[in-house]
């Protein structure tokens, strides 16, 4: 079976890790043939194309594949599309994102494709946008829709949103959860070395918190409320890592709130050093407004740290109330500030939250499960058409 996976870009995030993780792993089964498709690369936040360019006949660059909106741009990469599913010929078009799993799959119809998947990473539309950039996604999505054989999901809040909105029919949803190499996170360890080397003392209490530096993902509110945890917990220092377009902007507000000494911004990381990262950290927040469900919650989780999240999408289904972390409903900084204290003044806390997380993810997010379970959904699809 010849498969073609299709994304907007590579940048470090946790849609083209997962998207990554698939390609490579799908490409270790005798009777599948994968190769992945992507826009250009370039910014702050870092690429991930290393880690596919040196592997013969896998990717193939398409440049006016681009995250914008661009009505010139986008009908050359919706041409440049059908044009390769028309030479390849692949039994099944795998689309990931926003732009790419629209013009994707219309590309794939046209073409002839007789399978088209997609995989819902996180919402085109919600209450994070305003309402004619929500008609316009909406009304991309359902067409795209329209044309899909069958959505893959990382969190069954997905599949509750696009249904609502009037988007495919229940049994043409599957929840893969996005797996990753648990190992290093298994053996994450709090170093007192890394520690020292990012100005962190033995007894600082670190919230840590791994998102581009990006709207939507939530800095703003974790600096908000930084001031009033400081003085309350002196020990308490924050560890933001990653890099994006709004760093400056962030750096600037963590000097003019008096917190340059309790702020750590560790910049662009690369995925293999984030599980040393999340050793040294007490707690790891996640305060987006839009996401699918971060892959930031289970790895925390996968290392034995607790987990503070806005109960945003598919939060919930990792970060379970007192049972692997604390919920907090959108934008109540005063409720964060409660539950990251409350963490700070009870170790025991902290250490059964992390364990009760650890053997969640032990079970739901090995890498080789994510593969096994898109494996299979193929093989039902072909076996179905």
């Amino acid at each position: 079976m010849r498969v073609t996976h299709v994304i907007t870009r590579l940048v470090v995030g946790g849609a083209q890790e997962n998207t990554v993780a698939s390609v490579l792993g799908l490409r270790q089964r005798p009777d599948l043939e994968v190769d992945l498709v992507a826009g250009s690369t370039a910014g702050p936040e870092g690429s991930l194309e290393s880690l596919v360019t040196g592997v013969p006949g896998l990717f193939t660059r398409l440049p006016d594949l681009v995250r914008e909106v661009n009505p010139w741009r986008d009908a050359r990469a919706y041409l440049a599309l059908r044009r390769l599913f028309r030479e390849r010929r692949p039994d099944l078009v795998h689309t990931h994102s926003g732009k790419a799993g629209v013009l994707g799959r219309l590309a794939a119809r046209a073409a002839g494709v007789p399978l088209i998947v997609h995989t819902i990473h996180g919402p085109s539309f919600g209450p994070f946008q305003g309402p004619l950039a929500n008609a316009v996604f909406t009304a991309a999505e359902r067409l795209a829709g329209r044309v899909t054989t069958h959505f893959v999901v990382v969190a069954q809040a997905m599949a509750e949103q696009y249904l609502a909105a009037g988007i495919g029919r229940r049994d043409q949803f599957t929840r893969i959860v996005s797996g990753f190499d648990l190992a290093p996170f298994l053996a994450a360890r709090n170093d007192p070395e890394l520690r020292a080397r990012l100005g962190l003392r033995p007894e600082d209490f670190v919230v840590g918190k791994i998102a581009r530096l990006f709207k939507l993902k939530g800095h703003d509110d974790l600096l908000d409320a930084a001031p009033a945890l400081v003085r309350q917990c002196p020990r308490m220092k924050f560890l933001l890592v990653g890099d994006g377009t709004w760093r400056a902007r962030l750096e600037a507000r963590a000097r003019a709130l008096g917190l340059a000494q309790h702020v750590i911004f560790t910049g662009l990381v690369p995925p293999e050093e984030v599980p040393a990262l999340v050793g040294v950290m007490d707690v790891v927040v996640h305060l987006s407004r839009r996401e699918g469900l971060a892959r930031a919650l289970p790895q925390a989780l996968a290392a034995a740290r607790p987990v503070v999240a806005y109960d945003c999408d598919g939060a919930r289904e990792v970060c379970r109330e007192g049972e692997t972390g604390f919920l907090v409903p959108l934008g109540d900084r005063a409720l964060l500030q409660v539950r990251l204290l409350e963490l700070a003044a009870d170790p025991a806390l902290r250490q059964r939250l992390g364990r009760q997380g650890q053997a969640l993810v032990r079970d739901w997010f090995p890498l080789e499960r994510m593969i096994e379970d898109l494996y299979r959904l193929y093989l039902r699809l072909a076996g179905r058409a």
